[in-house]
This record gives C-alpha cells, structure tokens and sequence, in this order.
C-alpha cells in the first residue's frame, strides 16, 4: 500500500536526518540555493494570483497555489533549513545524528536559502519592471505591502510587534515541519504532494511567517522601494522569525511527533 504508518514515518524521518547531515557541502549548498528559489517561485505566483482579489478570495487562493513550491523541494529532496528544524531533533533525540553535524548542516542551508531567494527576488524585481525602468503593477505593489506589514508594523507595535512574530514564527514552523515529516507517510509522489499540501497551505493563508519565505519577499520588497531598512528586517522580521521557526520546527513538530511514535 501507499501509505506508511506513523511508527515507519519516524523510522524514515530518522534515517532522513542521517542522510541530510552527512551530505557533502557542495550538495547543501546547490539544494539549499534550489530551495530558496522555489519558494520564491510559489510565493510570486501566489502573490499574482490572489492581487487585487478579496481578502477571503485571497486566502483560499493562497492556500491553493503555494503548496506548489514545497511540492517541488520535496520532489526532488532538496535542502531547506526549516524543515531540517522539524526531522533533525528526532534524529538528535536518538543520538544518531551529533549537533555539530547538525548546526553545520543547518548553517550550510540557511544561508544558501537566502541566497536563492535574493537571487531570484532580484531576478524577479528586474521581470517585472523590466530592469526597474517602469513601475512593478499589482504583484509588486502586492510584495511591497506585505514586506512592510512584516517589518514596519511589527516595529510599530514595538515589544508587543517582536513576539507577535515570533509567535507566527513558532505556529507556522510546527506546519511546514509538520508538513516535512507527513510527506513520508507516502510512496508515491501524488501521495507526497497531497500529504504537504494540507500543512503548508495552511500556514500560508493564516498569513504566518516563515523565515525562508521571508528572504524573498522583504529584500525584493527593499528593491522595489517599499522604504525598509536591513536593520528593521533583521530585527523585527528576520531574528525573531527564525527563533520561531526553530521552536515550531524543534519542539511542536519533531520532538512531540518522536516522544508519540517512540518505541
């Protein structure tokens, strides 16, 4: 059968660990690249598919279209740092991957991450103002304005704005980690992309924030002029973010699902 009970799905997602830490850095660093373009493919046609649309049109739109960017990665088992924040505890809690290996490969594929995603957000920005000689239309408007409902308004709020993007940090990491480790529970590649689907729409049409995601949309943002300064990413967005992730990723995605199918 297609399907593959929970208690093999930590078994794979163990074995999976294994494999993405003791990749060599030169295959870390072109699937992390990959990765980080990809989801900057599924966030843009996101993006251009729900502008100018209702807010409860564009939701559903969202949650139908982006999907598609972790279907993509899974496929074709690329490398994306927040995903490994969900399978490498597991791996840890068995003590069959090291930290050092860990935080190496996680180091490794954060960066690369964001070099893919700036890579085509830069790509893309040129696209679409045809070598910026011209205004972005909706899809950069749209970009812009969700760049600085990221960074801006969180600054804004101030204490309260940081946690509040941590906490969207924390709760969209427990879906894509969730949503890394549900693709095993499928051989077939139907399976797989039906299985992520579910998680990772979700967390995109709740408008949650993911780090990776991020890296294409605030830095193609700043390149279309939506006034945001590296600093105010780094610190209302970005760090705060990524902390999240980690604590989504780690605990309520890998941790809880090994200490429920633990033997």
């Amino acid at each position: 059968m297609d399907y593959v009970a929970p208690d093999q799905v930590l078994r794979d997602a163990t074995a999976l660990s294994q494999k993405k830490t003791g990749l060599p850095v030169g295959k870390m660093v072109v699937r992390g690249f990959a990765s980080g373009a990809f989801l900057g493919f599924a966030t843009a046609l996101a993006f251009k598919a729900s502008a100018g649309l209702p807010d409860n049109v564009a939701t559903l739109v969202g949650f139908a279209v982006f999907p598609v960017g972790f279907a993509i990665l899974t496929i074709f088992s690329l490398e994306l740092a927040t995903g490994s924040f969900g399978l490498f505890p597991i791996g840890l809690a068995q003590k069959k991957i090291t930290w050092s290996a860990s935080l190496k490969n996680l180091g490794i594929v954060y960066l690369a991450n964001f070099l893919g995603s700036v890579v085509f957000g830069l790509l893309f920005a040129v696209a679409i103002t045809e070598l910026f000689t011209q205004g972005s239309g909706a899809v950069g408007e749209k970009i812009i304005s969700v760049a600085q409902s990221k960074t801006l308004a969180y600054e804004h709020a101030g204490v309260a704005g940081w946690v509040t993007a941590l906490t969207k940090g924390i709760l969209c990491n427990w879906m894509v980690a969730t949503g890394s480790i549900i693709a095993l529970s499928s051989k077939s590649v139907g399976g797989k992309i039906a299985a992520i689907w579910l998680p990772i729409g979700t967390f995109f049409a709740l408008g949650l924030e993911h780090c990776i995601v991020n890296m294409f949309i605030i830095p193609t943002g700043m390149m279309l002029g939506d006034g945001i300064s590296v600093g105010e990413w780094l610190i209302w967005n970005q760090v705060p973010v990524t902390i999240g992730n980690i604590i989504g990723g780690g605990f309520f995605a890998g941790i809880l699902y090994y200490w429920a199918y633990r033997e």
